[in-house]
């Protein structure tokens, strides 16, 4: 019998949408699996950008002072929308999913594990927020080991006062451009990342910026977890990648698998070939891990 191969969520991180996968779908397609993208809720096709972005002229007090149309989506939505997707990749690989989730798409890659964990041959994080149970998502951005993060000094205006984590990818200003490539896509050429700024959104609805955690050795310690570390990262810097899976790793019980890219936070854009490598490599230990233990075949 014909043994199915696992099937790929991806789950791109804030700011991003479903595109950030254009480049690593096509070489795991190539190879024989199904990869399965969405944007999520507040992303992509369904944000909404702030409505003083139509002023003419421009208005930055206005742009830096609006309340956030997105203030409203919460880390739930998110988490539901991604349960329903992962369910959709389980009838196509026969039960096989393995759950990837980049940067703040970490936190719901997370939610997600301790919600269905037996669909799920592993989860992976690229440069994720993997966050312990209890802590939200801001706390573990203040911690020490992410103090040299380029990121905050995109941030645009009060987070609290807007209801949500404001950035402007459509900026003209040369230095704050500067700071956005540094940031996210410091080894991208400059043509790949004005592409990927026009796919940025404004708005980072703070509701999952503060929800707590809520991961149990119970549900998702039972699901394999691999971290993919970023060595030149200036968004989720590698202290604060280590930091975090040495603390799920006490928390939690077992051990993250760790890989290593020598790459910005980007990889998906800089070395989509390298990154899909160890995807598909990932995948085959995870189903040879599955089928020794007297589960689904590999």
């Amino acid at each position: 019998m014909a043994v199915t191969k696992a099937v790929f969520v991806l789950i791109h991180g804030g700011w991003h949408d479903r595109s950030t996968w254009d480049k690593v779908t096509p070489i795991l397609e190539a190879n024989g699996f199904s990869a399965l993208t969405l944007d999520l809720p507040g992303a992509g096709v369904n944000a909404i950008a702030p409505p003083s972005l139509g002023l003419r002229p421009f208005d930055p007090i206005a742009f830096a002072t609006e309340p956030s149309p997105s203030a409203g989506i919460t880390q739930l939505e998110r988490t539901e929308a991604v349960v329903e997707l992962v369910k959709e990749a389980a009838a196509l690989g026969g039960g096989k999913v393995i759950l990837v989730g980049h940067s703040a798409g970490g936190m719901t890659i997370s939610a997600v594990a301790e919600r269905v964990p037996d669909q799920l041959l592993a989860v992976v994080y690229i440069a994720g927020l993997m966050v312990p149970n209890g802590m939200p998502l801001l706390a573990m951005l203040q911690h020490e080991t992410m103090s040299s993060a380029l990121s905050p000094g995109l941030f645009v205006g009060d987070p609290v006062g807007i209801g949500a984590t404001r950035i402007n990818p459509r900026s003209t200003d040369v230095a704050y451009r500067s700071l956005l490539k540094a940031s996210f896509y410091g080894d991208v050429p400059e043509v790949e990342f004005a592409q990927a700024a026009l796919h940025l959104h404004y708005d980072e609805s703070n509701a999952g910026a503060v929800a707590p955690s809520a991961i149990t050795p119970e549900g998702f310690g039972t699901v394999p977890r691999h971290y993919i570390r970023t060595t030149q990262d200036r968004a989720v810097p590698l202290a604060g990648q280590d930091h975090m899976i040495a603390t799920v790793d006490v928390a939690i019980g077992g051990k993250t698998t760790t890989h290593t890219l020598e790459t910005s936070h980007s990889p998906f854009l800089s070395q989509p070939a390298k990154l899909s490598k160890i995807l598909i490599e990932i995948s085959a230990q995870s189903q040879a891990e599955r089928a020794s233990a007297g589960g689904l075949g590999a």
